[in-house]
């Protein structure tokens, strides 16, 4: 994991209310996918919808999830 990808560990991303968000976001606010996803990340802590991305990714390879 790049530091980039790195997350104060107290944000631990709550994948159910991102894709909530994200999916309201997309189809009530008339957002791309892309904008309401990087909504989404923002309100968790994340810079970008690829940052957050990138962090469950090497979450779940390091957990031994993928």
């Amino acid at each position: 994991m790049s530091s980039s990808d790195k997350a104060d560990p107290s944000l631990i991303p709550d994948i159910e209310a991102f894709e909530e968000r994200a999916a309201i976001a997309q189809y009530d606010g008339g957002l791309t996918r892309l904008q309401a996803e990087s909504l989404a990340a923002r309100k968790q802590g994340f810079a970008t919808a690829g940052q957050y991305w990138r962090w469950l990714t090497a979450y779940a390879s390091n957990r031994g999830l993928g």
